[in-house]
């Protein structure tokens, strides 16, 4: 991350122009028409004020080109030829991870074979480049998507792959080749042309290939079996040179074959990829869904290809996509029809086509039930089948209010069935993980926590109970007899303190180890510590997980910052020392009486020591946000660059004449203020929690009650008097 400039890494894929101390561009994310994008080079971060993505330099490559973390890293370690020295693995491991590098490998390899042989032999240009010229395609589609031709001779890639080194074993596991009689190994694809098929990251997995003979008594098209690097119920045709695409129309459109996706991207379509003839799959499905939510299937007029292809949809709706149809003119595919068309006017004519995938079906059906009512009852089943699959029960409502408009039935009978259909799938789920789990443990499973919910234990009777300012409360009704501390500590509902500890967490990335108060002479007390202490006073802990998880994180750091921090000033003494040596060197070859080059001498290591003090004070405060956004949990280092993004600066014009007061120079006086407003949200709360239960004792006569609530109000009402005082008259909330 040192060796790493975002500039240079986001610039290979961005324009950006310098607008004060950040550069901007548009955003590479969504269709920006004017820049929104903003990268900082000092914070080492970029993100987009219009639609929110960004992070470190890792995050943009991850979202970009998506990449793991782990890929990202070596990406970027390429990129600066840094060596990347990973853990040491088992002889296993090694063999694994080295046989799937080697299928790697080889399939590039073959990739540029089979192009080369296309593009620059006589055989390939004479059938295969005539055949891609016959179907419309030009060499620029052909390049983009790596197209190419395997030779007739039935050896012909063997000999080659043989001839640069590469063995045969590797040509075998990709299914690239094929061991005959006598061990004779021969090219599976022979005389046909071919169809990388790339993986979301640009790698080749697999190949397509369509054989060109007529009355060959032999599939049309052959693809690559399953491998250790291929499998096909997980990978998409087009989908890496599609994703961008994709994102920024916030749509994909799905088609069937490989000519479809062709097309399409020659005729300015781009956000469209093909299930290559097979099934739709659930590993396609989730695939798609890391770009965009919205799915359109175009279909040509085959009725009973549509049919085939119902299960599939299904499949989109059960994870919860929005799916739309389009049914093209009669005797079209996306093949031919892209032809015809503008990128213009066949998105216009999508967009006047498209249906919901609902209406789409009950009409497609109910033309073949025509009046008979045991099949349009079965139709009736079907359907109301697939929206039983759907997640979103709001979703789910509207189209049965649909389909009961369709299908002229009353929308109870259909919720009705409906609710029969998902009661009786989520008792077989049911009875499949009691199965799955049988005998693997005696003990109740335990819900795992929501990542928004709160993981703090409640004290049991035996715990000490938590002050009045405590967050962590028990929840219980309303009506219930409590004592005065159960009922002052009920919890305090998240969304209403959550902007309070954002800013406190804020504070913490990115000031976390700047001194903030001198304790003693030469002793100060850290941002983060002073925060942590001031919290923990009052049995006050952050409601939201990732937030523990920050505090814990910075507190597990200070010894490794100290560490950082002992080095970097080793380092700066001995830079600090030559410097001064030099400079007195230099003035004392200048002419001139010996007070002033004492003077001179003296303003000179004034000067350099304030300068060292400012790099000391400047790793301080920004090693905790360097720290975060550039963590490998990506919920923690996308927080803590959303924390340290700013999208105004002032300029240059309000510096100029003047220095102005910073955020960090008033930090001693916001920090507590922020404190004090947490504090003050939870009393507030629990006031009013109070107060309702007033109300309720009052309903009930029960005089008791009241007077013990009332005793805990005045106590309440006492601690926010004195809050009041050290806030102020006025509470200022965070932004």
């Amino acid at each position: 991350m040192a060796a790493t400039d975002i500039v240079e890494v986001v610039s290979d894929f961005v324009s950006l122009r310098r607008r004060g101390a950040n550069y901007w561009g548009l955003c590479p994310f969504h269709d920006d028409k004017t820049p929104s994008f903003s990268v900082s080079p000092s914070k080492g971060v970029c993100k987009c004020f219009s639609c929110g993505k960004g992070g470190s330099a890792i995050h943009f490559i991850m979202e970009h080109e998506q990449l793991s973390y782990y890929e990202a890293l070596k990406y970027l370690a390429k990129k600066y030829n840094i060596e990347v020295h990973e853990k040491e693995l088992t002889d296993e491991e090694r063999q694994k991870r080295s046989d799937r590098e080697s299928m790697f490998i080889i399939n590039t390899f073959a990739q540029e074979f089979f192009s080369q042989s296309l593009l620059e032999s006589d055989e390939g240009r004479s059938v295969g480049l005539a055949y891609f010229k016959e179907r419309g395609f030009n060499e620029d589609i052909i390049r983009k998507f790596g197209l190419g031709y395997s030779p007739e001779k039935r050896d012909a890639l063997v000999q080659e792959a043989l001839r640069r080194g590469y063995k045969t074993e590797y040509l075998l596991k990709t299914g690239l080749c094929r061991e005959g009689q006598g061990g004779r190994i021969y090219d599976l694809f022979a005389g046909r042309v071919m169809f990388p098929v790339y993986s979301v990251s640009g790698k080749v997995v697999a190949f397509g290939g369509r054989i060109l003979k007529s009355g060959v008594k032999i599939s049309k098209y052959f693809n690559s079996p399953e491998s250790d690097i291929y499998h096909k119920s997980n990978e998409l045709y087009g989908i890496f040179q599609a994703k961008r695409a994709i994102e920024k129309a916030k749509c994909c459109y799905l088609v069937e074959g490989y000519t479809d996706v062709l097309s399409m991207h020659q005729s300015g379509i781009e956000n469209v990829v093909a299930s290559s003839g097979t099934a739709l799959t659930p590993g396609q499905i989730r695939l798609i869904r890391r770009f965009t939510e919205n799915i359109t299937v175009l279909y040509d007029g085959d009725a009973a290809g549509i049919k085939a292809s119902l299960r599939g949809i299904d499949l989109i709706l059960q994870e919860g996509l929005n799916i739309k149809v389009v049914l093209l003119p009669d005797g079209e595919d996306p093949d031919s029809f892209s032809k015809s068309q503008s990128a213009e006017s066949f998105t216009r004519y999508i967009k006047a086509h498209e249906t919901d995938f609902i209406r789409f079906k009950t009409q497609l059906l109910l033309e073949d039930a025509g009046e008979d009512p045991i099949k349009r009852a079965g139709i009736i089943t079907n359907i109301v089948q697939s929206i039983s699959l759907i997640p979103d029960a709001i979703v789910r409502s509207v189209y049965v209010q649909e389909c009961s408009r369709l299908l002229q039935i009353d929308e109870s009978v259909l919720l009705s069935e409906l609710n029969k259909m998902r009661a009786k799938r989520a008792e077989q789920q049911s009875a499949r993980d009691k199965y799955a789990s049988h005998g693997t443990s005696s003990q109740p499973a335990i819900e795992q926590p929501h990542p928004g919910a709160s993981t703090t234990a409640h004290p049991t009777d035996s715990e000490t109970a938590p002050s009045p300012m405590s967050t962590d409360t028990a929840s219980s009704d309303a009506t219930e007899a409590t004592t005065a501390t159960d009922s002052i500590t009920r919890r305090i509902k998240v969304s209403h303190l959550e902007k309070y500890e954002r800013e406190l967490i804020r504070y913490i990335v990115r000031y976390g180890y700047r001194n903030l108060f001198e304790t003693e002479p030469g002793s100060w007390q850290k941002v983060c510590e002073y925060i942590v202490e001031e919290l923990s006073i009052d049995n006050i802990e952050f409601n939201n997980p990732l937030y523990k998880q920050i505090v814990e994180l910075a507190l597990q750091q200070r010894e490794h910052a100290g560490e950082q921090l002992a080095e970097l000033r080793e380092n700066l003494n001995f830079e600090t020392h030559k410097r001064i040596r030099e400079i007195i060197d230099q003035i004392r070859l200048e002419s001139g009486d010996i007070a002033d080059k004492q003077k001179k001498e003296a303003e000179a290591q004034e000067t350099i020591a304030r300068e060292t003090e400012s790099k000391i004070e400047a790793f301080e405060t920004h090693f905790l946000e360097r720290y975060f956004t550039t963590y490998p949990d990506t919920r923690i280092s996308l927080l803590a660059v959303d924390l340290v993004s700013e999208k105004y600066q002032l300029s240059k014009v309000h510096t100029k004449y003047q220095k102005l007061e910073t955020e960090c120079d008033k930090l001693w006086e916001l920090i507590p203020r922020a404190i004090y407003e947490l504090k003050n949200a939870i009393l507030e709360q629990n006031i009013k929690q109070i107060q309702k239960q007033i109300k309720e004792a009052t309903q009930n006569k029960d005089d008791k009650k009241i007077l013990e609530l009332m005793e805990q109000n005045v106590e309440l009402n006492n601690l926010r008097t004195t809050l009041a005082k050290q806030i102020g008259d006025r509470i200022v909330s965070p932004k």
